[in-house]
């Protein structure tokens, strides 16, 4: 089974700030600074490729949550599994492909194997940090947003061991933004 994160973060590394607004994220000038990130209207930084590539997406409560509370679900039909140690409300317009599960990464990647999934896309800070230090993510994609918020939710926490990481490549766009691409090595 391949796992692989596909995140945005600002340049200081956070990817949200610690009340989980995404406000720095969406663009215009909402976070104060004169800059639009939504520049380049059509381009999803290959987000589209990558949401194409998986069969299965693992988030964490408090990512579900923001994602629901935008109002938009960009996971079209995926199934969806929520890591929540407490009961999740999902709404009825997803009850279809989302179900709340409470295992760690290691037994859930068994669990969702058994289904036939292949390849997981991992969201959210904890999700990413219990997933990296159980080992089981192969690949990630993070672009970087050219803001420093300095606060927020991390995109890393501590690790159980130094994680390697091999750079395949790094793409930078006309708005600032800079994606790059690594695999984690074993």
């Amino acid at each position: 089974m391949k796992a692989s994160v596909y995140i945005a973060t600002s340049l200081d590394g956070f990817i949200a700030r610690e009340n989980g607004d995404l406000d720095w994220l969406s663009g215009g000038d909402s976070a104060g600074t004169g800059e639009d990130y939504s520049a380049g209207a059509g381009e999803n930084f290959g987000f589209q490729e990558f949401l194409d590539s998986i069969d299965t997406l693992v988030m964490g409560c408090k990512t579900f949550e923001v994602v629901v509370a935008s109002g938009q679900w960009p996971y079209g039909n995926k199934p969806v599994v929520v890591l929540s140690s407490r009961p999740v409300q999902i709404p009825s317009r997803l009850v279809e492909t989302v179900e709340s599960q409470s295992a760690d990464p290691t037994e859930l990647v068994k669990k969702l194997s058994e289904r036939g999934a292949k390849h997981l896309y991992i969201d959210g800070g904890k999700t990413i940090q219990g997933f990296l230090n159980a080992g089981l993510i192969q690949r990630m994609i993070i672009t970087r947003v050219p803001i420093l918020i300095g606060k927020g939710i991390p995109l890393f926490g501590p690790v159980n061991k130094d994680i390697l990481l091999k750079h395949l490549e790094t793409l930078s766009f006309p708005n600032g933004f800079v994606q790059s691409k690594y695999a984690v090595h074993e």
